[in-house]
């Protein structure tokens, strides 16, 4: 009923006549904090970035606000994830393009081919897509791209901020990859709150398993955890691993689980998956969070 009084007023929103203060630059609205974080790399002082979720809030299950629909309808471009990641936003977001309203999937630059399959949402693909940083290379590319056509006036800007941006996400590669390195493929079975880092598997082959699935929509059940449980303990699991977006209670059932079998895993540290930390911090940033992630991996399993 909210979501649907939601889109009635943004009905009526667009019927008005449309008075925006721009000072200039170009209005940005932006879903989740890595592409907030994205976008304010490349667009540096020439746009003026909104992003909608903050620190810890989860894409899966974010519904938009008033406030938000305000934010949508005044922005020049609105930049979000897409593959239904943002699930309970694709009504607004379709009422968005039918006003014509620019919006910029940032999956639509990665090759279907090489997406993983997903039954778990309307795309059926996995829309974790971050965790590869080749995805993030092509993203980065064609947000450069994307901006570049929006306001052509500042493209020096938007390529040269992009250029740079690329080179550290190649260095960033170049480390995690030494670092990981640190730890033997057999002892690389990375067990969190939800199945968030497949991509992150797959380029460093990780066994990644989650607990409540891909999507936090769906809750972990008594026969998830001891599942879960068995798992670990056939596999000599030496630490599992809460999300700063996904209440940890899961993570603490299954620990109980397994201590219930005589045997001991370890909570490994926070990882960070839908979300980035607070602004202002090193986890704050796409890159910090990643090398956070794999520090905090790596030292908790190896």
């Amino acid at each position: 009923m909210k979501q649907y009084i939601i889109l009635v007023f943004l009905v009526t929103f667009f019927s008005c006549k449309q008075e925006v203060k721009k000072n200039g630059k170009l209005q940005v609205v932006t879903t989740t904090t890595m592409i907030t974080d994205l976008v304010k790399n490349i667009g540096g002082n020439k746009i003026d970035v909104q992003g909608l979720m903050g620190a810890g809030v989860d894409p899966h299950l974010y519904k938009a606000s008033e406030g938000d629909v305000s934010k949508l309808f005044n922005a020049d471009a609105i930049v979000y994830n897409g593959l239904h990641l943002e699930g309970k936003l694709e009504d607004v977001f379709e009422k968005m393009r039918h006003q014509n309203k620019k919006t910029i999937a940032v999956a639509d630059i990665i090759d279907k081919n090489t997406l993983i399959g997903s039954e778990y949402f309307a795309s059926n693909y996995d829309p974790h897509i971050w965790f590869d940083i080749n995805n993030w290379e092509l993203i980065t590319q064609f947000v450069v791209d994307q901006l570049v056509v929006l306001d052509a006036k500042n493209a020096a800007t938007y390529k040269e901020n992009g250029t740079e941006y690329l080179k550290k996400l190649a260095a960033l590669k170049a480390e995690i990859q030494q670092e990981i390195n640190k730890l033997p493929v057999d002892k690389r079975i990375l067990v969190t709150a939800h199945d968030a880092f497949n991509y992150f598997g797959k380029e460093f082959q990780f066994n990644v398993v989650g607990l409540q699935g891909l999507s936090t929509a769906t809750e972990a059940g008594v026969k998830d955890v001891q599942k879960m449980a068995a798992f670990i303990e056939e596999n000599e699991v030496k630490a599992i691993f809460v999300e700063s977006s996904v209440p940890k209670r899961t993570v603490e059932a299954l620990q109980e689980a397994v201590r219930a079998k005589g045997k001991e895993v370890l909570i490994g540290g926070t990882l960070y998956s839908d979300a980035l930390g607070s602004t202002g911090t090193l986890e704050g940033t796409y890159i910090g969070m990643y090398k956070h992630n794999v520090n905090t991996i790596v030292n908790a399993l190896k």
